[in-house]
């Protein structure tokens, strides 16, 4: 891609602008020049050679002036916006008009207008903001620009992404934690274990005693098998496999999957790994939206006001039914 960015790239668009008009400038002025040919009695003998009808002669005339005036004006527009503003290649315009900065130009507005109330609520812990209606509303929003084409619009999740709308925390739920996984993102990294617990058979019995943790259907002498195995996983999920949230490493004893609880799909997992990316957002937000937008997030899990209970429990029951 960097060959894309010397000189002549920006000569190269230029000249190709440049030919372009005059083409156009050209074709229309051959075509004003056109003129009826017609007989010694006056009958116009220039046509296309389409007939119908016997006697119905489609003649090839000219466009009417109105209409090569309208062209010749689209040209006029043309080389006087490009004079203007950016289009010739690296040539920038008389009026040093940038899209970037309008771009800057409306985030400084937004600024303006808005950024007393995100300081506002940056002064705020994040938990009283959770707590704010017109935050979380405004958090919702962010929410949905911004996070939803990973974890739903209903923040619960899809295959490989968390569900948000529960307890179960890869990192941690604290409202310092989700804040610091917002601003700087995650990169989380499940190795593969396959050659490390030897063959197909270890990882089949690995699986089924991952599934046995969780009172989920295995197989119990599989399971007995996998257990002296699973010391090889032990480093990051611990010998109780409760988990180590320092690591990103999930809790394997409860029944909440990340990209399903099946015996194929925890023997893809062992055998081959993962990799998860959560994109960090504090450089292109900024900490006064993270802010709002972390306490939105906590929010999610801890309900606020009469049922709040009920609805993070239907969200836990919600997300365990959609592994």
């Amino acid at each position: 891609m960097a060959d894309f960015f010397n000189e002549f790239w920006g000569w190269y668009v230029a000249v190709i602008t440049v030919l372009a008009i005059l083409g156009c400038a050209i074709l229309l002025w051959s075509q004003s020049r056109q003129k009826l040919k017609v007989d010694a009695d006056g009958k116009v003998r220039d046509t296309t050679g389409h007939v119908w009808d016997e006697d119905l002669t489609e003649l090839n005339t000219p466009m009417p002036r109105w209409w090569m005036g309208l062209f010749y004006l689209t040209i006029v527009f043309a080389v006087a916006y490009l004079v203007l503003y950016p289009g010739l290649g690296a040539y920038g315009g008389r009026l040093g008009w940038q899209s970037g900065g309008a771009y800057k130009a409306e985030l400084k507005l937004a600024d303006a207008a808005y950024g007393p109330l995100f300081d506002n609520y940056l002064r705020q812990d994040i938990r009283q903001v959770a707590a704010d209606p017109q935050a979380h509303a405004i958090g919702e929003r962010l929410f949905l620009n911004y996070c939803a084409q990973c974890h739903g619009s209903d923040a619960r999740g899809n295959k490989g992404y968390p569900n948000l709308a529960d307890d179960d925390w890869l990192y941690g739920g604290e409202p310092s934690v989700i804040k610091e996984t917002i601003m700087k993102g995650r990169n989380g990294v499940m190795p593969p274990m396959g050659a490390a617990l030897g063959s197909d058979k270890d990882v089949e019995n690995v699986a089924h005693y991952v599934m046995s943790l969780s009172s989920a259907p295995a197989d119990p002498i599989k399971a007995v098998l996998g257990k002296d195995k699973f010391g090889a996983c032990a480093g990051c999920h611990g010998m109780d496999a409760h988990g180590n949230q320092a690591l990103g490493a999930p809790n394997l004893t409860d029944k909440v999957w990340l990209y399903g609880g099946s015996p194929e799909t925890i023997m893809e997992t062992v055998r081959k790994g993962r990799n998860n990316t959560m994109p960090a957002w504090g450089e292109f937000l900024g900490e006064g939206k993270v802010q709002v937008l972390a306490a939105y997030v906590y929010s999610l899990s801890h309900p606020q006001g009469a049922g709040g209970e009920a609805r993070a429990r239907d969200a836990r029951d919600d997300g365990m039914a959609a592994q």
